[in-house]
């Protein structure tokens, strides 16, 4: 199995906390971008020897791009024998004629919709462009279609109380989305956000408060009946995202686009973020490979499997990496499950759902520096 990823690099707008590449829409370069896109693919889509399950459209905002950009690109993109064919949308790009234009003439049965928030007060404050409603509304529409429908929230945002999070938590639950992504805020370099911690104006909220939140988190998902399946990510049973799951799984994906990366089962290469660069290329010659170390390698294996309920197969380390980094593994594994910070059973070892949050400290222990 395979997937494909396509990063759409435009967004009507920046929001406060966003790191990723994008850039404000014009109906010119979209078309120009979605043309070199079609090159890429052609030049590339060998790279993968294994057939493609998943294509996931991302971005940036996917749904800014023009109706006829937007669907020039599905036609490109493969369509047969695909499970899970997944688009970002933002609320305020939703609308009954934009999801029956997906539903009669494209191949996707999965939406993912940024909502951060069912607060308007804490919407306007990170720079989103919809209300609460708006993005309920969208919601509605979306399920109604009969679309998959993922919704991602944000925890940790300034103001953000906990009574606030568990307002936004639950009017999101009400909704019945099949799948939940809710990531704790990250003040990344280079946004307005951490710009504005920097200079005083916002503070970051305090380890217990996130604290607090995340238990909210795992209590409100579990009675609602969703698997905590992955460090911020949560299913009804069935409905985990086969694609994302790929990027855990060391499953081999095409990225496309600039700002996308790619994984061949062995080597990696990412796309410059650079979009009249990529324009100008016309896709071809653009990704840049990147020769991991075994140890590189032996870290991402790490890293991606302690974010999940999964966590490290031993055996497949023992495989992969040799008995002594899988007896190391074992050692280090066996202090955490002493503390009850980590589990171990049949064969494979992880990190215990209330001790997620600070994952970051406990990988640091197994990786290779």
């Amino acid at each position: 199995m395979a997937g494909i990823y396509v990063h759409v690099p435009f967004c009507h707008a920046k929001c406060a906390y966003c790191d990723f590449y994008s850039k404000p829409v014009h109906a010119a370069d979209a078309e120009k971008y979605v043309i070199a896109l079609i090159n890429e693919l052609a030049a590339r889509r060998n790279e993968l020897s294994e057939s493609v399950k998943t294509v996931y459209i991302g971005g940036g905002t996917p749904s800014s791009l023009p109706a006829r950009s937007l669907l020039r690109l599905m036609e490109a993109l493969p369509s047969d024998g695909i499970t899970e064919y997944t688009i970002e949308v933002n609320p305020e790009d939703v609308s009954h004629k934009f999801v029956d234009m997906l539903k009669k003439h494209t191949p996707v049965n999965r939406i993912s919709m940024g909502v951060q928030s069912l607060r308007d007060d804490e919407l306007r404050y990170i720079g989103r462009r919809h209300s609460a409603k708006q993005a309920i509304d969208a919601a509605n529409i979306i399920k109604g279609a009969g679309f998959s429908l993922s919704l991602d929230l944000i925890y940790g945002l300034p103001g953000q109380t906990a009574g606030s999070w568990q307002f936004s938590l639950d009017s999101l639950l009400a909704l019945t989305p099949e799948h939940l992504s809710c990531y704790l805020l990250s003040y990344e370099p280079g946004t307005r956000l951490n710009a504005m911690r920097l200079s005083g104006k916002v503070t970051e909220a305090p380890d217990s408060l996130a604290a607090d939140m995340y238990d909210i988190l795992t209590s409100a998902t579990a009675r609602a009946g969703y698997r905590h399946y992955e460090i911020s990510n949560f299913a009804l049973p069935g409905h985990e995202a086969v694609h994302n799951s790929s990027y855990w799984n060391l499953t081999p994906y095409l990225g496309l686009g600039p700002g996308a990366h790619s994984f061949g089962g062995h080597d990696r290469s990412y796309n410059p973020s650079d979009l009249k660069g990529y324009i100008e290329a016309s896709g071809i010659g653009f990704a840049i490979k990147e020769t991991e170390t075994d140890a590189e390698r032996f870290n991402d294996f790490i890293i991606t499997s302690l974010r999940t309920t999964n966590g490290i197969d031993l055996e497949r380390c023992r495989v992969l990496f040799g008995e002594d980094r899988q007896r190391l593994v074992s050692a280090t594994a066996g202090q955490f499950v002493k503390s009850g910070i980590m589990w171990l059973a049949d064969g494979k070892t992880g990190i215990c759902e209330k001790h997620w949050l600070r994952s970051d400290s406990i990988m640091v222990e197994f990786i290779e520096v």
